[in-house]
This record gives C-alpha cells, sequence and structure tokens, in this order.
C-alpha cells in the first residue's frame, strides 16, 4: 500500500437558532443512500452538492444538514455558510423494517423554509447519483465538516 499525501479541508457551518421542527419520514433507499455515501467517505462526513436548488447538503452519522451555497456569515472571526435545515436521524431506529420509511425530524433554521424539505426529496437523490458517479470515477477530495452554533448578538 503506497501512502498518499491527502489534504483534508475543515469546512464551517453554522447551526442558527432553529425556528420549528417537524416529525416526517423519508423513504428508506434514501436513507441507506445517505449510510452508503458517508460509509464511503474517508472522513466523518460526505459532501454532497445539490446545484438546481444552490444548496450543500452534508451527511454525518446522525444528520444531514443541508446549507445555503450563497449564505456566508462570520462570527467571532470566523466565516462559514448558514444551515437552512437539517434532517434529524435520531429517531432512525423506531422504524419497524429496513424496507421502511425512516422517522425523521426536520428542523427548520430560517423563515419560508417549509417548501424546501418538499423540493429536497425530487432534487437530493439526483444530486445523490451524481456524487455516486463522481466517486466511481475516483474524483473530488475530502473535507471536514465543523457546525457550529450561530447567536445573533
Amino acid at each position: 500500500m503506497v501512502a498518499v499525501n491527502m489534504r483534508i479541508d475543515t469546512e464551517v457551518f453554522f447551526r442558527p437558532e432553529e425556528i420549528g421542527r417537524e416529525a416526517t419520514s423519508i423513504r428508506a433507499d434514501l436513507f441507506n443512500r445517505c449510510r452508503k455515501a458517508l460509509a464511503r467517505s474517508l472522513t466523518e462526513c460526505a459532501f454532497v452538492p445539490v446545484r438546481s436548488m444552490q444548496l450543500l447538503a452534508v451527511i454525518t452519522r446522525d444528520e444531514v444538514i443541508f446549507v445555503d451555497n450563497l449564505s456566508y456569515a462570520v462570527r467571532e472571526g470566523r466565516g462559514g455558510r448558514l444551515i437552512m435545515l437539517a434532517w434529524d436521524f435520531s429517531r432512525a431506529e423506531l422504524r419497524d423494517a429496513l424496507s421502511g420509511p425512516v422517522p425523521v425530524e426536520i428542523l427548520y433554521f430560517h423563515e419560508n423554509t417549509n417548501d424546501l424539505h418538499a423540493r429536497l426529496m425530487s432534487e437530493f437523490p439526483p444530486a445523490l447519483d451524481r456524487l455516486e458517479k463522481y466517486e466511481r470515477a475516483g474524483q473530488g477530495r475530502p473535507d471536514r465538516a465543523e457546525i457550529v452554533p450561530f447567536r445573533r448578538h
């Protein structure tokens, strides 16, 4: 085995104060694809650009955060992008069968993002397709995510 010197960048994401949450579910195949993307990652997260929505999805063990690519903020000398909403997977083990819907909670961090989840249900799977194709071609580089609370002063 040859050791490769690999650069791993850390992306910073700010978690604003939660303004609402909603219990729902996602399809088992979508949840399983998130888990597979995470398993293929060299770090503890997988980055999935959802270009059609100008969002970046970041998959971690506990959640998927959806970040506005165009919304940048600076707090205490650190810059990062703002999380718009998240799918919390903490209730995923409550599903009845491996092929059954996976319970999630949608965490909202901005006003007027209720329709964002519905649109993600159609736009996120093709983004995962593109990621899988990209990875099969041996392209890309691993990144890390640091999620920081964003408190308004």
